[in-house]
């Protein structure tokens, strides 16, 4: 614990104070301060560190593995989060128009995103495509496939249903936090603080 206490009082905290909209002065940086009884306290947001138990390798697979898991994460986490971010504009934009008129905005908004993330996407590897479906899932709180059967239609979401199936992937494929994916939900934190 004392290593800890050194770490952060060494490491994070000048890290942080350097990264402030501090104004320099010839000694030293002005950080927000208020004073109580006659002692003055800075007053600074400190980012929130996550600690999680040290990994303990069995295997070389095993590290391999992780570290891959690593890597996956930090490429789709960015298009999982877009997903996300996408349909929260469509439905906003959407709530208020007739059908008619969603189909329309619908179609026009599909083409648009595919011209503009289909090359990306397509570079994604098998594995990583898995963990995207997961993860639009884990963003969303629906499947690939509930959202596409929403927003394009039962046929289109049986179509690609079927698609994905025969490369091996689901479209139904749940983000499970507390079992399958437990050791992607500690890398997805560990990478959204910054911290890996």
């Amino acid at each position: 614990m004392a290593k800890i206490i050194k770490f952060f009082i060494l490491t994070i905290i000048p890290l942080f104070i350097s990264g402030l909209n501090a104004q320099s002065s010839e000694t030293g940086i002005r950080v927000p301060a208020y004073i109580e009884n006659g002692d003055t306290i800075s007053n600074l947001m400190l980012p929130t560190i996550y600690v999680f138990p040290t990994l303990n390798f069995t295997s070389k697979k095993q590290e391999q593995f992780y570290w891959k898991t690593v890597r996956d994460v930090k490429r789709t986490l960015p298009y999982a989060k877009l997903i996300g971010a996408t349909l929260h504009e469509l439905n906003e934009a959407m709530k208020d128009m007739s059908d008619k008129e969603r189909k329309a905005y619908m179609k026009s908004n599909e083409n648009n995103l595919v011209k503009k993330y289909e090359p990306e996407l397509k570079k994604l590897t098998l594995n990583q495509g898995k963990l995207l479906i997961r993860l639009v899932d884990r963003e969303c709180d629906k499947t690939s496939y509930q959202l596409i059967k929403e927003y394009r239609g039962g046929v289109r979401a049986f179509f690609w249903q079927g698609f994905a199936r025969i490369f091996g992937a689901d479209l139904k494929s749940t983000y499970e936090k507390d079992d399958r994916d437990k050791i992607v939900e500690r890398v997805i934190i560990l990478v959204e603080s910054g911290q890996l």
